[in-house]
């Protein structure tokens, strides 16, 4: 290692147009790496949560919830193409409930807030290069959405990903947009900042944030929530959820034991061995949902005393460089994770949430079900299960529908019913027909052509 890799790293940053302060958080990361840092959090460092708030406990008066979200702006991560899933464009454009986008009901669910509770609440969405067009085209089919004097958007950071053997920028001629990678969503901070967000919201009055991922239907802007942290004049509020045993890749929340500080342990971060800790729900037992709400004013004070330098925990992420190829080059990512700015405010506090403020479609496992009759919009554009009990676990072969364009093909009339499905697994290559419904646990062997109208499973 040498101060060569940081040199070009740097170079490249500046000649793209990378603003200085997310140069100079890129430098405090390279240099914890060059340092050795691991970027873990070891189980003895760290004690289980303990018992918190649950939001439904929360009261809040209608006067106290108006007030609140009167100060209130909602911010929604949209940088990912979701290539997991064979996307090359804007995930959040994709459908999902009713044939409406993420976007659709991001957009209707802030205007049916705004009509109930008479507030102006923004809207603002973080988006990469390569989401920003197709999310602002999407959008002028609400033109009441954007508030004056606030943009609908800005543009999150960009850094070179190292190759792993010397930590210089690699090069990757077959697409040079790969030879790129966003700093983790701990990079909204600093986005803010340099876009000028943080300034702008402060003028309107905007004294709190509510930052999630799009994807997350869930993730509404609570009122009693709202009013809660108010109420209580908190800098920092992280929801958490219960954890189940298909939780157990969740990061989640614990107490340092060197100062009592709350501070978020993503699986990148668990020290190498230790994962037994990290995967016991018992120990830990709820996890981290990525929905968080921050104190503007104590946001911009911490902001200007480290010089746009949060000091997230660094998280260091090992990949390829074009993730689709694992003979491409290994490389390095320096990340941090928003979630981590628990442990940098006094008095930060956790808040169990029910598990209807989680519902993230991060494959098409979900999205099956979340396209299906479980689940349907209620009148403010919340996303409401049919029935009481947990949703339907779907386990759709990977070989035949893990991407879009081959789980699209195998549902050409639309998914099957799941409404009295407890659970569907799919093996093989197969076709479903119009107007299928699975009912209790299902298990359909390929290669098949499920027929239309066919009931299949514990009928």
């Amino acid at each position: 290692m040498s101060d060569e890799g940081l040199r070009q790293s740097i170079d490249r940053m500046r000649a793209r147009g990378i603003s200085s302060e997310a140069i100079r958080v890129f430098r405090h990361y390279y240099n914890q790496l060059e340092d050795g840092a691991l970027g873990v959090i070891p189980e003895a460092t760290i004690e289980p949560l303990g018992d918190i708030q649950r939001l439904q406990a929360v009261e809040v008066a209608d006067e106290m919830a108006r007030h609140a979200l009167s100060q209130t702006a909602v911010i929604k991560l949209n940088g990912g193409l979701g290539t997991t899933m064979g996307m090359n464009g804007a995930k959040s454009a994709l459908p999902v409930v009713g044939g409406l986008s993420f976007l659709d009901i991001i957009a209707q669910q802030t205007l049916a807030l705004r009509k109930r509770w008479g507030v102006e609440v923004p809207l603002i969405f973080m988006n990469s290069f390569r989401t920003s067009e197709e999310t602002l085209e999407a959008l002028r089919a609400y033109p009441d959405l954007e508030v004056e004097g606030v943009p609908l958007e800005f543009i999150q950071n960009a850094e070179p990903k190292l190759r792993a053997r010397d930590l210089c920028p690699v090069d990757w001629p077959a697409d040079p947009e790969l030879e790129w990678c966003p700093p983790g969503h701990g990079d909204v901070f600093v986005s803010m900042l340099t876009s000028g967000l943080i300034e702008t919201l402060l003028d309107r009055g905007i004294r709190y944030v509510f930052i999630s991922n799009a994807d997350n239907l869930g993730a509404t802007c609570d009122p009693d929530l709202a009013g809660w942290m108010v109420d209580h004049d908190l800098p920092y509020v992280a929801e958490v959820c219960e954890r189940t045993p298909s939780d157990r890749k969740g990061g989640h929340l614990a107490v340092r034991k060197a100062d009592g500080r709350l501070v978020l342990r993503d699986l990148a971060m668990v020290y190498p061995g230790e994962e037994e800790y990290f995967r016991d729900i018992e120990r830990h037992s709820t996890f981290h949902a990525n929905n968080i709400w921050i104190n503007l004013e104590a946001l911009d004070r911490r902001m200007a005393q480290r010089k746009g330098v949060l000091g997230l925990p660094i998280i260091i992420n090992r990949k390829n460089v074009d993730p689709s190829d694992k003979t491409s080059p290994k490389v390095v990512q320096l990340e941090s994770a928003m979630g981590g700015a628990i442990e940098i405010f006094e008095r930060s506090e956790a808040l169990l949430v029910p598990r209807t403020r989680f519902r993230p479609v991060k494959t098409t496992n979900d999205l099956l079900v979340m396209r299906s009759d479980f689940f349907r919009l209620d009148d403010d554009y919340r996303v409401v299960a049919a029935r009481s009990g947990p949703e339907p676990f779907v386990d759709l072969d990977d070989a035949w529908f893990k991407l879009i364009p081959g789980f699209e093909e195998h549902f050409p009339h639309g998914v099957p019913s799941l409404r009295d499905c407890t659970s569907l697994t799919v093996r093989g290559d197969v076709t479903f027909g119009r107007d299928v419904r699975c009912v209790g646990k299902v298990l359909v062997d390929g290669p098949d052509q499920v027929p239309d109208g066919a009931v299949i499973g514990e009928a």
